[in-house]
């Protein structure tokens, strides 16, 4: 009776510290549950932590009625921001509507798919790089109305660059 009450002692001791570990995923603490409430005007639920392979990139994602949220923390390209500058130009070459607002060290944007791409959301991103991080906020909404302004987010966005 006492091995298997250790046996289930250690057991659950092994889940305490394993789910602890989970919910330390860095990405998740940019930004709290009641600001991303206050951003959307619902509560995001499910929000989960992952840490992709290699070690070098962190997500923490969830979701709201309208929106869904995603937060990155990651190890800056060498590349610098000639990735994003990709992405944005092949948006732009498949129909979307890109608009880019840069604020110091924190760059926005608003991606409106056209039509034919729509089932894919409205996305408006916030990141911000710091030597050999980055970091970025993206709230993806279901329909064009729901979309989150630069505006809107970019106070989040200044919170989160004093988190990292």
């Amino acid at each position: 009776m006492k091995r298997v009450f250790s046996i289930v002692f250690f057991a659950v001791l092994i889940l305490v510290f394993a789910s602890g570990a989970r919910a330390q995923n860095k990405a998740c603490a940019l930004a709290t549950p009641d600001e991303l409430q206050v951003l959307l005007g619902a509560k995001v639920s499910n929000l989960k932590g992952t840490d992709m392979p290699g070690g070098d990139t962190a997500i923490c994602m969830g979701q709201a009625p309208t929106a869904r949220v995603m937060l990155r923390l990651a190890k800056r390209s060498e590349k610098g921001g000639g990735t994003e500058a990709a992405g944005i130009e092949i948006a732009k070459k498949m129909g979307a509507q890109v608009e880019v607002k840069t604020f110091g060290e924190i760059t926005c944007s608003t991606v409106i798919p056209p039509a034919s791409l729509a089932e894919h959301g409205f996305n408006t991103t916030c990141s911000i790089a710091k030597k050999t991080t980055v970091a970025a906020i993206e709230i993806t909404a279901k329909t064009q109305k729901d979309m989150i302004a630069i505006d809107k987010l970019r106070p989040l966005a200044e919170k989160m660059a004093k988190r990292f």
